[in-house]
């Protein structure tokens, strides 16, 4: 086969295209270092620096670009989510991405079951609005909540639930295509004389049509003899939709071409009801491959998907801590399957689960989950596939190459045998999981793409995998599709004759090879493009100031953790990522930051340095809200990596002025503690405060943070003097020595927020866990985490701190007293940032396992109140920083001992972030966050209400944008006291 090389531009021709597509498109152009960076790379092995980016505004604009390009005689790409698996989405060419504008649902109509939608429309939207008439769009992959049906469309995406609703092309009605020549093209069933009057109407259209038919009547009988006949079939191109049994339909032949021989504008589409009740019946076996063996019997039961996975995968989850609480779900066993079934009827679902647990095929262990949230958790586990197994802790990374094979089922179990047979031979292992309904089984391995020696390794494994896949009557791919990592397979699994037919077919549409050269048809090889290839460079810029211990000490590795899954581009759950929710820009989402910094490492497209701009100007829209450090599957840490690239950054040099006003704010807030009526004056609504704050580089509309009149130490110390402090519990122990057996049984720490501003929290707190029958201290001695430093970076300053707040909990920290932390994103610097900037110090581990929020201490000692609430409902918005170091489980329980129903908000972000939305240059971004999501949800909380509110920031951004005043969980609390307690 044939192979295409990469097309090369240089600069001065880059630069007249950059400038010609900026002038005609009303959408965004991007020929800069950082977007050709972050837009190399898809989810895929394959890295190829694209030209330009364009992110068309509609058809109009992406007809420009495509004359344009044209004119110039460059090579154009389509690209939705960029989440494609076998390199599809990136090329050396201009990406053309259409999911930032073209994201309209045209149309739905109901009785008609059909959709008419841009490409750029993300599916859950899709499902969303067509769940209103009962209906959804059946192909549904794992990357449902991001995924644009554009790249579906050229992928012939399939997902779970393709057992019931068929893959992609089985739900195309119709599509509007672009041509690199400039022709739009309505295209759908061309049968009967159909194909007659567009010949005889001549032009564009005519051609291809009359190209195409004669092309599929000369291929028929090899198509009929060479596609394989199963369910999974998504490799090669789909003439097999050109026969006449198949209804000549020359939209469905589209679908699965990758972009290569046209662009889609429009998709008309079918949709399918949902049934309303489902029940979710798991079976385990003893391995995974007695599992597979079974499929056909379990597929007797009518179901509507059948998914499964091994014990590798679960292994795999453990070790990275992904999804802990939902694995005991699981039945015992080391293989299982999912087997969905439904009914609008919910008699007649759980009649049909009945049936199926009863008689398990291979006598499995069975548990049937008729309730939503367990059915959730469940298929939480087999989505988490990817991301427990890319980077597995202590091991090698996995990746894929040979992860989207599919056979009949019922040639499952040997095919997975075999492949396992051919890991043993060279040295390979990985966990299966996928759909094994269809006899499509995913999977990644541990690739030495480094070494010239392990390319060969890689390369022969590939080519008996596809020879074995073949020998079985399956599809190198059942769902991913062919791109650049099976492109150059395709004559083991068609022949060299239906290989030059879809070749044919590419030059029919695509005379001038334009579109997507060298995947699928005259496919680059396999082995090459790699992103982790040889000629990839492992470097280091210098000591590290985290221990980035997991990653070996680089934060090279930590970058690279991202594999490009592409959950940081969802906006309909979760944190992450909050600047990419409100720019759509793909550098300002945490993968497009993750890409970026390991771009930096090699030193190709942008600067190898601390200096390098491009990713400052990334960096600095990031929140550092730590949402990805939690909602990440390959938990990259944006807020780590950025506070480390901020210090090497600055080192040296001066900091902007917001940095100095907001990330010392600890230690000017102390001094002005002293004065608080003045100082709060000064920094009042009025010209002198607001011209302080935009010399400060802090946004003048921001109202500042109101110092208390009493700090919550001062208090104390007032408290004491009058004896209302119990004995033994106002002071620190002596220096060095730790408490007596007399000594306190928690420690209060007092950070600058509870301390300064917000004092009645810190009371409060006392006040419940004494009424508990704790003894409470709080350190005298004044010492802080340093979590505003992190922000702007300045970790030498950090890490001094650090030592000095080890040194004020050193006798509890001896004693093993437990230290209670009020403030949410300090709690999280005493879990993360303090072992990891301090882990040479033995204390930083053992006062990191000492702390604990309020809730998580009360839940700890079986708090139960004295009385319940005056309120029987509350809303529990989770700071950022609590979700990802330890969520709000123990706030729930100790809520309803309290007698009250708990709500977890899943509202995102609140936007300001510690010191991100008080800079003036992050203001207007700030409240767009806040009011996407976050501060619509705090206002449709019912009232009467208790709505708990624990972090500073998201308090303060509730005042400051007139929402509902909510209060801190120690606060409501006081209300279970006795009266006159506390």
């Amino acid at each position: 086969m044939s192979q295409t090389r990469p097309f090369a531009v240089d600069d001065p021709i880059r630069e007249r295209l950059r400038a010609e597509l900026a002038r005609q498109l009303r959408g965004e152009v991007w020929f800069d270092e950082a977007h050709r960076a972050v837009y190399a790379t898809d989810s895929s092995n394959y890295r190829q620096v694209p030209i330009g980016v364009v992110c068309p505004r509609d058809e109009e604009d992406l007809l420009a670009a495509l004359g344009i390009c044209r004119d110039a005689g460059v090579p154009v790409v389509a690209r939705g989510a960029g989440t494609s698996l076998a390199g599809q989405a990136c090329n050396a060419a201009v990406v053309l991405d259409t999911s930032r504008h073209m994201t309209r649902i045209v149309s739905i109509d109901p009785e008609e079951r059909r959709a008419v939608v841009e490409p750029g429309v993300v599916l859950d939207d899709l499902r969303r609005a067509a769940a209103v008439h009962g209906l959804t769009f059946g192909p549904d992959p794992a990357t449902h909540a991001w995924c644009t049906i554009g790249g579906m469309i050229g992928n012939n995406s399939c997902g779970t639930h393709a057992l019931y609703a068929g893959k992609t092309v089985d739900n195309v009605e119709r599509l509007r295509v672009a041509t690199y020549r400039g022709a739009v093209l309505e295209v759908g069933p061309i049968g009967g004389d159909v194909a007659a009057r567009a010949v005889a109407a001549g032009g564009e259209e005519g051609r291809i049509v009359a190209a195409l038919v004669d092309l599929a009547g000369r291929s028929a009988e090899l198509v009929r003899r060479r596609f394989p006949q199963i369910a999974r079939r998504v490799s090669g191109f789909n003439l097999d939709e050109l026969l006449p049994e198949r209804g000549v339909h020359l939209a469905r032949s589209l679908v699965g071409t990758e972009s290569t021989c046209a662009l889609v504008t429009r998709a008309t589409l079918s949709l399918v009801t949902s049934p309303r009740h489902r029940r979710l019946v798991v079976l385990g076996f003893e391995d995974v491959y007695s599992a597979a063996d079974h499929v056909p019997e379990v597929l007797s039961f009518g179901l509507l998907g059948l998914e499964g996975f091994d014990d590798a995968l679960v292994q795999d989850m453990r070790a990275a801590r992904l999804n802990l609480a939902d694995l005991p779900l699981l039945p015992p066993g080391a293989g299982w399957l999912l087997a969905e079934v439904g009914a609008d009827d919910p008699a007649e679902a759980d009649a049909r689960a009945a049936a199926l647990a009863a008689s398990p095929p291979g006598g499995a262990n069975v548990v049937t989950f008729a309730e939503p949230a367990e059915q959730a958790a469940i298929w939480r586990i087999r989505e988490s596939g990817l991301g427990a197994t890319a980077k597995p802790p202590g091991r090698p990374a996995n990746h894929e190459g040979w992860e989207d094979a599919a056979v009949a089922p019922e040639r499952l179990g040997q095919y997975l045998r075999g492949i396992r047979d051919l890991w043993a031979a060279h040295g390979y292992s990985g966990a299966w999981y996928g759909h094994f309904g269809q006899g499509c089984v995913h999977t990644r391995n541990n690739f030495d793409f480094h070494t010239e020696k392990g390319l060969r390794n890689f390369r022969s494994f590939i080519e008996e995998a596809a020879d074995l896949c073949v020998g079985l009557g399956g599809s190198l791919s059942g769902e991913h599709g062919d791109g650049q990592a099976r492109g150059e397979l395709l004559e083991k699994m068609f022949g060299a004759e239906l290989v030059g037919a879809f070749r044919e077919m590419k030059a029919i549409w695509d005379p001038d090879g334009a579109m997507n050269p060298g995947k699928v048809v005259d496919a680059r090889p396999l082995d090459a493009d790699l992103r982790f290839g040889p000629s990839h460079r492992t470097v280091s810029l210098g000591r590290t100031r985290f221990a980035f211990a997991a990653d070996r000490g680089s934060l090279q590795e930590a970058a690279e953790r991202c594999v490009g899954v592409g959950r940081c581009r969802r906006d309909d759950a979760g944190v992450m990522c909050p600047s990419y929710r409100a720019t759509r820009d793909e550098v300002h989402s945490t993968r497009g930051r993750a890409k970026l910094l390991a771009e930096m490492f090699q030193g190709e497209v942008t600067e190898r340095s601390w200096r390098n701009r491009e990713v400052l100007e990334a960096l600095e829209l990031c929140l550092s809200c730590k949402g990805c450090a939690t909602d990440c599957p390959t938990h990259v840490d944006m807020a780590t990596y950025k506070a480390e690239y901020l210090s090497h950054y600055y080192s040296g040099r001066l900091r902007p002025a917001s940095a100095y006003a907001l990330g010392l704010l600890p230690w000017w807030s102390r001094p002005a503690s002293l004065l608080p009526g003045t100082v709060n004056a000064l920094l009042g609504d009025h010209g002198p405060g607001r011209l302080a704050k935009r010399l400060a580089g802090v946004s003048p509309d921001r109202p500042a943070p109101r110092l208390a009149p009493r700090t919550f130490r001062r208090g104390r110390t007032a408290r004491a003097a009058r004896g209302l402090v119990p004995r033994g519990a106002s002071q620190d122990a002596p220096a060095g020595g730790a408490p007596g057996a007399e000594g306190p049984s928690a420690v209060l720490f007092p950070d600058t927020f509870s301390d300064l501003y917000w004092p009645s929290r810190a009371e409060a707190a006392v006040a419940v866990l004494e009424a508990a029958g704790e003894s409470v201290a709080v350190p005298s001695r004044w010492a802080c985490c340093g979590r505003p430093l992190y922000d702007a970076g300045m970790l030498r300053f950090a890490r001094r701190a650090l030592g000095r707040l080890l040194d004020a909990l050193d006798p509890y920290i001896a004693s093993g007293t437990p230290i209670v932390v009020l403030e949410p994103s300090c709690l999280a610097t005493f879990r993360d940032e303090l072992p990891a900037l301090a882990g040479d110090d033995p204390r930083a581990a053992r006062c990191a396992g000492l702390a604990r929020s309020l809730a998580e201490h009360l839940d700890a000692i079986e708090w139960h109140p004295g009385r319940a609430l005056p309120v029987d409902r509350a809303v529990v918005h989770p700071h950022c920083h609590q979700r990802a170091v330890g969520g709000v489980e123990a706030e729930r329980r100790v809520l309803e001992r309290a007698g009250c129903a708990v709500e977890v908000l899943d509202a995102g972000c609140c936007g300001l972030a510690g010191s991100f939305g008080f800079r003036k240059d992050h203001d207007a971004l700030s409240r767009t966050i806040a009011r996407d999501k976050w501060l619509p949800a705090l206002g449709s909380v019912p009232q009467g209400a208790a709505i708990v509110v624990d972090g500073f920031s998201c308090a303060t951004q509730a005042r400051h944008l007139g929402g509902p005043a909510g209060t801190s969980l120690a606060e409501l609390l006081l209300g279970t006291l006795a009266p006159g307690a506390g």
